[in-house]
């Protein structure tokens, strides 16, 4: 295996040198419509076995990326760094300030597409598998996007400066775009081998990117009447169930069971080797020896932390909602994880957790809401700093896959049937020991209520589903997107919550039935520790909501001095979502007022 990976790392490395050296060659200038044009280097120079169509796509796979968080969504309380839908709901993004589009990656994948037909002698197969895992990386480019600006400029190959038409064109439909999209999957799914590392593309990583599209578009224009495009949501639904269940009749791939009920879950992100994971499709491998290497210990108490919103998703052990317990809303740390879904607690940081190379349980941090992430917190001492850890990361699993097949089903209506449940949603469910999500589920009134615009014969049916996605896909950077297709983006202007506090004071949050922190008015207001002595008083981490001027912490309590911790920034400068708008982002005006540019802003904006 070492052998193996030894030399995809040296391919890999080709790669890199090979973009590097066309980004080179082709510009510098940053403007949008003079980034994409002219390409000088020699094709001769990549294009003449197919070893250098190898060499050249291996370049693409630095353009694979992994969350480990869903920032800016509903499943975090607080981000200290924030995000661009914060700063677009807030205001902070209009269309003077905006980004320009970046074009670089797209030339270059174009580029090759150009040329590899330069090679000779060589099989048509190996030849197509490469244009396949090109045309897999086009289609990603273009989901980008499409899911930030709508309609776009399509753009099948490189031009030189000469083509003015071209390089200032209006942007294309959002149908053409899509079409144009699912054609570069569909040849992807045609002519990409099924055979190979799972850390490259293949048929199946082919399929799961065409099904996974295929879901958001099929979604997204159910849902956004606005785009007058509702008439062809169920093809692309339909597109959707049939990716996803070629995936699971002829994958041959497995939900992973390894480490029983309280661990199998967890166990999937702090895995050293997804190659031999059953439910792998595609992953990033990183490797110590190789010297790949990512962040993975800043989940824990860095940045961010959980939400109470994502916090109620979790149902009970034995399948019952946790909002309909009594009192849900007020229950302590300890409480919230009595008797619930084990994914719960591979997700949120239970009270006792033990940080790597650490004795005593881990502390909660209030400032951050207290609901502390561990889903990727490894457990190896030495990947416990910056750009440390090298546990490998999904970009598909068949997990997802799955959820796929339930959800478009479900939203196609009367297609879906208990076998379909048991095929699907219900493996996931089986892998934690929790009971089967069945057909005839009753509507939850708290789900309704937060998804108020879904609609379907099965209306339960959907929901719970979707409850599901959140769950088991929390913290995979999906949950905006997810928002976003189902068009209740309101949501994310959502004042966030984390913990509950029952009252200023001493707290025990580790579980050990010993005070742990304090939660104070002030530095001042210290009745409720005055009994402490001075050494008991070290061994305690006091927090306050007012300084010692008398100004407001970055926290509050709910009630004032009781509540949920809530986040004094999002209080104070207060975010609006704006539908439609906000569901997309400007066009630069440095781009519209280019010479001869026929760009036109963004749809509502």
């Amino acid at each position: 295996m070492n052998m193996i990976m030894q030399n995809i790392n040296r391919k890999w490395k080709a790669g890199i040198a090979v973009l590097g050296l066309v980004a080179i060659m082709t510009g510098c200038n940053d403007d949008f419509m003079d980034r994409y044009p002219t390409t000088t280097i020699s094709p001769e120079v990549f294009f003449n076995n197919v070893e250098d169509l190898q060499t050249y796509t291996n370049s693409f796979y630095s353009l694979l990326s992994a969350p480990i968080a869903d920032l800016g969504s509903d499943n975090l309380a607080h981000h200290n760094s924030g995000s661009e839908i914060l700063e677009i709901m807030g205001g902070g993004v209009t269309s003077q300030n905006a980004k320009v589009w970046s074009w670089t990656t797209l030339r270059n994948i174009n580029f090759f597409l150009e040329n590899y037909g330069r090679v000779k002698g060589a099989k048509a197969e190996d030849v197509n598998h490469y244009v396949g895992i090109a045309k897999f990386f086009r289609a990603r480019f273009y989901i980008d996007k499409v899911n930030k600006y709508s309609d776009v400029p399509w753009y099948s190959g490189t031009m030189e400066t000469s083509d003015t038409e071209l390089l200032h064109k209006k942007q294309d439909s959002r149908a053409l775009v899509v079409d144009s999209i699912m054609a570069d999957l569909e040849y992807a799914v045609e002519h990409v081998k099924a055979a190979g590392h799972k850390s490259t593309v293949t048929k199946w990583a082919a399929l799961a990117q065409l099904a996974q599209f295929a879901l958001q578009e099929g979604t997204y224009r159910k849902y956004h009447d606005y785009l007058g495009l509702k008439a062809s949501a169920n093809g692309f639904l339909e597109k959707a169930v049939s990716a996803s269940e070629k995936i699971i009749k002829e994958g041959g791939f497995q939900i992973s069971t390894a480490g029983g009920v309280d661990r199998a879950y967890r166990e999937l992100f702090i895995s050293q080797n997804l190659q031999a994971n059953p439910e792998t499709i595609l992953f990033i491998d990183y490797d110590k020896d190789l010297g790949r290497m990512r962040n993975a210990h800043t989940v824990l108490d860095y940045e961010w932390a959980l939400s109470q919103n994502l916090m109620e998703s979790y149902l009970m052990k034995d399948g019952s909602r946790f909002t309909d317990q009594p009192n849900f809303k007020t229950k302590n740390i300890d409480e919230v994880f009595v008797n619930r879904d084990p994914r719960f607690a591979q997700t949120f940081m239970k009270p006792g957790f033990q940080a790597v190379g650490t004795a005593a349980p881990h502390r909660l941090k209030p400032t951050l809401g207290g609901y502390n992430q561990i889903k990727f917190y490894p457990e190896v001492s030495d990947m416990i700093a910056w750009e440390s850890a090298y546990t490998d990361a999904f970009v598909f699993r068949y997990a997802e896959i799955l959820l796929i097949f339930a959800e478009a089903k479900a939203e196609l209506g009367t297609l879906i049937s208990q076998a379909d449940l048991d095929k699907s949603v219900n493996l996931l469910r089986g892998r934690v020991g929790m009971p089967k999500m069945e057909l005839g589920t009753a509507v939850d009134a708290t789900l309704q209520a937060y998804y108020n615009n879904a609609t379907g014969s099965n209306l339960g049916l959907i929901l719970e589903i979707r409850r599901e996605r959140r769950v088991e896909l929390a913290c995979e950077g999906q949950r905006q997107s997810d928002v976003f297709r189902w068009e209740v983006g309101e949501h994310l202007a959502d004042l966030q919550q984390g913990i509950y506090v029952k009252a200023l004071g001493l707290m025990d949050v580790t579980g050990d039935g010993k005070v742990d922190i304090a939660i104070l008015e002030s530095s001042k207001a210290t009745d409720p520790i005055k009994h402490l002595t001075p050494e008991e008083l070290k061994a305690i981490s006091l927090y306050y909501l007012k300084d010692d001027n008398g100004n407001n912490t970055s926290i509050y309590l709910q009630n004032g001095n009781s509540g949920h911790i809530m986040f004094t920034a999002a209080r104070d400068k207060v975010r609006r979502f704006d539908n439609p708008k906000h569901y997309y982002y400007p066009v630069a005006n440095s781009e519209l007022v280019l010479d001869g540019s026929h760009l036109v802003q963004t749809i509502y904006w």
